[in-house]
């Protein structure tokens, strides 16, 4: 406590016995006593060890991924070149990706790829760069076949929606005779990547690279198959196994949504937003036809007459001569008469000697006229993704209403309210009757899943457990560094501190008292003391049982000034 003396008149000049403290703080801090000073220098030591681990926490959490995906000898020869370049690495959930600290990612893939990792699971033309000595045709010809497959892998596995790929090529051996060489062909195995297809043009951008990567090889030679075994390219005859599967999936899908989009546009603000359930189904006719048709017309009216293309007519005459008849012998057997004729009508029939006829004469006439008829000739192609039929069905939710309490209620709809509502439907989606369209409305309460409130305590839920366990030693270590500096550092720099200064009148309790300047007597008796300033309090105490008439004259003069 702080003392000061009384100023009388007897008094001539004041008179300061407390010892003079160090002016640094370097001083101060080195003097103050042992436990005090291990005391500081532990808690600064905790704090910097505090601070450190912290640190290494934080920077130990900010992995990046070096490579995913990799295979495990690719795995097992990344780790142990990284083993070997101290570079610290750890996997990731599932050990499909190698992490590193992220400020090394584009240090370490540069100093892998100088070393030729990853080499991937395929390899390219590189394979013809340890050619050993010896290699026979057949070797040479296979590892040749090997690098261009590897090549071609790593060009469609370049692509976004292919994850792997696998390519088999069929090399036949040419010989010197042009009619029995064999094209070559090949076959192309895509894993597709998660939700990911390939599209027409994308198929047929695969199926040319390859072709146009092999001499002689034909687009049509080239097979694409998915993951799933399904044909994606053209078969040989150029047309798909299953017509245009992907791009009629699309196409319908498309329809679809657009018809729905139709619907729910139109309903929504007459029924709520949240009442209203749509789904149309189209059917869609992929197929091709193609018909041919011949016409003949007769001309017709009654001017019309045929036009002759062309007319020939033949005839053709001649005598058969007659056979000898009657009795065998000189009568029948005589010389014919000479043949005679009339000018005019009928020539008579001939007679020979012996009753024999004369020859018979006969005649052929034929005539043929090619007239020009009328030939239609209709080619008729049926056009492909027509629709065929539309399937509506909406479901509408019951009317809420609500009273002047508050309550909530829920009536169905009239019919008269579903009829306009179906009306609505037909009209937005092209309702034909003539090829079959249904359209389908119906009123029916929508179910409401009533949510259960989770009634597990606080401290008990995965959210509130896994940020505990993440911030639990954070929290600790900062505790920790809290403690350590309110408990042992900062009483050790508030007592290194420099005292205030303070006038001989208004020193308080607990500073070393001194005697009244009107008791001169008492003032060659006080004590100097230099004890430090921790102990002001005991040399007051020292002082009072020394020399009480000196602080009974001390407190008179606070007495006497106080009042």
């Amino acid at each position: 406590m702080d003392l000061t003396v009384a100023p009388t008149a007897a008094t001539a000049a004041p008179a300061t016995l407390v010892a003079a403290q160090p002016d640094t703080f370097g001083k101060r801090l080195m003097a103050l006593p042992m436990p005090r000073k291990l005391a500081l220098g532990g808690g600064i030591l905790a704090v910097l060890a505090i601070a450190l681990s912290m640190a290494m926490m934080t920077s130990k959490g900010d992995y990046k991924v070096l490579y995913a995906n990799l295979s495990d000898k690719d795995g097992g020869a990344i780790i142990a070149q990284l083993s070997q370049m101290n570079v610290p690495y750890k996997h990731a959930e599932g050990g499909n990706a190698i992490l590193v600290p992220a400020d090394k990612v584009h240090d370490v893939r540069l100093k892998l790829a100088s070393a030729g990792l990853p080499k991937g699971s395929v390899v390219g033309y590189e394979l013809m760069e340890n050619q050993r000595f010896g290699v026979t045709q057949f070797q040479e010809r296979l590892n040749f076949q090997r690098g261009l497959e590897g090549e071609l892998t790593r060009s469609i596995e370049s692509l976004a929606a292919v994850s792997s790929a696998r390519v088999h090529l069929a090399l036949p051996n040419q010989n010197g005779f042009f009619r029995e060489q064999q094209k070559p062909s090949a076959s192309v195995l895509v894993t597709l990547a998660a939700g990911r297809t390939l599209d027409r043009a994308q198929v047929a951008g695969i199926i040319h690279l390859v072709s146009s990567s092999v001499p002689e090889m034909s687009p049509k030679a080239v097979s694409v198959v998915d993951q799933n075994g399904s044909l994606l390219s053209e078969s040989a005859d150029g047309t798909h196994p299953d017509g245009l599967n992907a791009q009629q999936l699309q196409y319908v899908a498309q329809i679809e949504a657009n018809y729905t989009k139709r619907v729910m546009d139109l309903l929504e603000p007459v029924v709520g937003r949240d009442n209203l359930r749509a789904q149309v189904t189209a059917d869609v006719d992929f197929s091709q036809s193609e018909a041919t048709s011949e016409e003949f017309k007769p001309n017709q009216g009654p001017q019309a007459q045929a036009t002759v293309r062309s007319q020939q007519t033949v005839e053709s005459q001649g005598s058969t001569p007659a056979q000898p008849t009657g009795v065998p012998g000189a009568a029948s057997n005589q010389p014919p008469v000479p043949a005679t004729a009339p000018i005019n009508g009928a020539s008579a029939p001939l007679q020979t000697a012996g009753g024999a006829g004369a020859n018979a004469t006969n005649s052929h006439r034929e005539a043929v006229t090619n007239f020009e008829v009328d030939k239609t000739v209709r080619v008729v192609r049926g056009a492909t993704g027509t629709v065929k039929r539309l399937n509506a069905a909406v479901v509408v939710n019951h009317r809420t209403s609500t009273d002047a309490k508050g309550k909530s209620s829920t009536q169905p709809l009239s019919q008269e309210e579903l009829d306009k509502l179906t009306a609505l439907v037909q009209e937005t989606i092209g309702f034909n009757e003539q090829r079959g369209d249904s359209v389908r409305v119906i009123n029916a309460p929508f179910r409401t899943d009533k949510v259960e409130p989770d009634e597990t305590p606080l401290w008990q839920r995965p959210e509130v457990v896994d940020l505990l366990r993440v911030g639990a030693v954070p929290a600790a270590l900062t505790l920790l560094a809290l403690i350590v500096v309110f408990g042992a550092i900062r009483p050790a720099l508030k007592a290194a501190q420099a005292p205030k200064p303070r006038q001989l009148d208004a020193v308080v309790a607990d500073d070393v008292a001194l005697p009244a300047l009107d008791a001169p007597q008492a003032a060659g008796n006080l004590p100097a003391l230099e004890a430090p300033v921790d102990n002001r309090l005991e040399g007051a105490r020292k002082l009072a049982a020394e020399n009480p008439a000196a602080v009974a004259n001390i407190v008179r003069g606070w007495v006497a000034k106080e009042a």
